[in-house]
């Protein structure tokens, strides 16, 4: 007899904290409302409720970049120390408080080069954390009103939508649709030359009317810039490369040119009128419409054509279109069109074209030119520093962070078709550099063996003979050459982040008590900090609703302790890993120093000696003896 399988319980992150807050029916109704052509006029309100602000500190303390200070030099770890009522009334008093409105403190400017072009610097705008906070609660509302507005053929900065569905999509136009001629575009600085007034209207156009809304975005475009010499300036066009809200923003902009080109062809009266599509597209073909399809993630676009004559008109089209209406200018020297039959096209790392194989062209693909070549030399970096490792890694942390670096790689690049050849060519670059630089007078401290093998390791390179392992670390080295392609996914019409029905199949609901869970999230805090307040609400969903120690599930709030397993008179933190929630007779247990006090939990309890060696462990970080 075969045991059943565990169905795997889907999780997507997001959607878990909206359910943490109770936001996700907020959320929802938001973009159905969306969705019926409905007019908002008092989105602020939603934006400033107490579980919208307090999920948007939730969303964006695990960012790496809210560790970063603004111009202000606080972090995320400063807003985390307030209470939740503190942080609440802060971030309502910032957009209103003042009587003159809502106005940001100015934005730090980060040069930095670009990855693939290190002569060239990108600037970034770094908002201070409370304005990254109100950007977020913004952010929140914003998304599923526009989401339900935003084309199909968008995949960049978009919830349920990524760069292996913007792939997949250009496979098939080349391959299926037979669309050989790419004109890749490239918009001159777009993030610095956006059109404030236009970007506006274009919200506006949203059937987004809330005034007061659109004064705060105002603002946030207008905020001052602190260069690095240490002058400000304010700036007249463009979103702050950096900011939390500016993906949107740079989407609602490019999102009139998505729904453009597609009238031109895709969605044309001709197309909509008949039936059938092939007939539209049939009767389309003897008119002088010219023949088009975009595939776009954020500001990067190809448009795909069928005929060098069409392709050529679209790109005089595209680019007129761009300047006259968003007011954008195109880089000439970078927008240029490929007839993949005979050259590469490059799209998001990758490039692209179609070879014949039999009677028909299929698509090839590689990992672009310059982006091999970047990463061949990162991992050739990390190569070196496994080699001589810096004081705050070691050399099983210099070999973790180049595993980690092999696995993204192979994570993203997998669905180029011929992966395999350009990471073999990276395989022998970093395996060459190791070989040479771990030999010793006794040996070579490469090894082909080690520790055993994690679940994820096995299954990822188990079968592969090029692991090897670092001899005195015991630690495997991946090998970047045991690369898999696998087929890119089309996103699934049915999955929708924003409809009960769409979220099945990538998300499951919590399966503990819901209304328990959002009473905790709602008592009040007193002196304890936000962060202590939000990992309170983490810790009742990984308990499953349940004591830690006796594995009883809470019957009511009043019960439920969260304890700090260091105690913070003792140095303790609110960190989540430093926190357990527990029934509070357990606690009254755990610093217990009276022998009538302990017998009577003890007696009350009922602990058996799994759960009393807990119990003892907690009070042993609490400085008290063992029962």
């Amino acid at each position: 007899m075969t045991m059943k399988k565990k169905k795997q319980l889907l999780c997507e992150d997001n959607l878990r904290h909206n359910e943490y807050y109770g936001m996700q029916n907020t959320i929802d109704n938001l973009y159905q409302a969306s969705l019926n052509g409905e007019v908002f006029t008092d989105l602020m309100s939603v934006i400033l409720q107490r579980e919208n602000i307090l999920l948007a500190y939730r969303n964006i303390k695990k960012n790496t970049g809210s560790k970063t200070s603004g111009t202000d030099n606080l972090t995320i770890e400063d807003i985390g120390r307030c209470s939740p009522d503190e942080v609440v009334e802060k971030v309502r008093f910032i957009i209103n408080g003042s009587e003159h409105g809502y106005r940001p403190k100015p934005v730090r400017r980060k040069e930095i080069p670009k990855p693939y072009d290190p002569s060239k610097i990108r600037p970034l705008g770094i908002p201070c954390i409370w304005d990254r906070l109100v950007q977020q609660c913004i952010k929140q509302v914003l998304e599923p009103v526009c989401e339900a507005k935003f084309s199909k053929n968008s995949y960049g900065f978009r919830p349920n939508h990524s760069v292996e569905n913007a792939i997949a999509r250009s496979y098939q136009l080349l391959q299926h649709a037979n669309l050989h001629y790419v004109i890749e575009f490239d918009i001159k600085g777009f993030f610095d030359n956006v059109n404030h007034a236009k970007l506006i209207r274009q919200i506006w156009a949203m059937g987004i009317h809330d005034k007061q809304l659109i004064f705060v975005i105002r603002r946030i475009l207008k905020a001052p810039i602190k260069l690095e010499d240490g002058t400000f300036i304010t700036p007249d066009k463009g979103t702050p490369q950096g900011g939390i809200i500016s993906p949107l923003l740079a989407n609602i902009v490019l999102n009139e040119l998505d729904h453009w080109v597609e009238s031109q062809w895709q969605w044309c009266p001709i197309c909509k009128r008949n039936a059938r599509p092939e007939n539209g597209f049939r009767q389309a073909k003897k008119s002088n419409l010219k023949e088009m399809f975009i595939v776009r993630y954020a500001d990067d676009f190809r448009i795909f054509c069928r005929t060098k004559d069409s392709a050529e008109r679209t790109k005089c089209a595209v680019t007129l279109w761009l300047k006259e209406r968003l007011k954008l200018e195109i880089s000439e020297k970078k927008t240029r069109i490929v007839n993949v039959r005979n050259h590469y096209s490059d799209f998001l790392g990758f490039k692209m074209k179609v070879h014949r194989k039999g009677n028909k062209l299929v698509v090839i693909s590689h990992i672009a030119d310059k982006n091999l070549e970047h990463k061949r030399e990162k991992l050739k970096e990390q190569a070196k520093r496994i080699v001589h490792p810096r004081k705050i890694y070691g050399e099983q942390g210099e070999i973790r962070l180049y595993n980690s670096m092999v696995t993204g790689m192979q994570n993203y690049y997998c669905i180029a078709t011929h992966v395999n050849h350009d990471c073999a060519s990276l395989n022998r670059t970093v395996m060459t550099l190791l070989t040479n630089r771990l030999s010793t007078r006794t040996g070579n401290r490469l090894v082909k063996t080690g520790r055993e093998l994690t679940e994820f390791e096995k299954a990822r390179f188990g079968k592969s003979k090029m692991m090897r392992y670092v001899a005195g670390t015991n630690e495997p080295v991946y090998p970047i050459g045991y690369t898999q392609h696998k087929n890119p996914l089309f996103r699934k019409k049915s999955w929708n982040y924003y409809t009960p029905e769409g979220r099945e199949g990538i998300h499951n609901c919590l399966r503990i008590n819901i209304p328990m869970m959002l009473a905790l999230m709602r008592q009040p805090a007193y002196s304890n900090s936000a962060e202590y307040a939000d990992n309170r609400i983490s810790l009742f969903s990984a308990q499953w609703g349940k004591c830690a120690i006796t594995g009883v599930e809470f019957s009511s709030v009043g019960e439920i302790h969260c304890h700090h397993k260091l105690p913070r008179h003792l140095g303790g933190t609110d960190a989540y890993e430093n926190l357990i929630l527990i029934k509070n007779s357990v606690h009254k247990l755990i610093h217990a120093s009276k022998a009538e006090t302990i017998y009577k939990y003890m007696d009350l309890l009922q602990l058996d000696i799994k759960q009393l060696i807990k119990v003892n462990h907690l009070r042993e970080l609490a400085s008290m003896q063992p029962i």
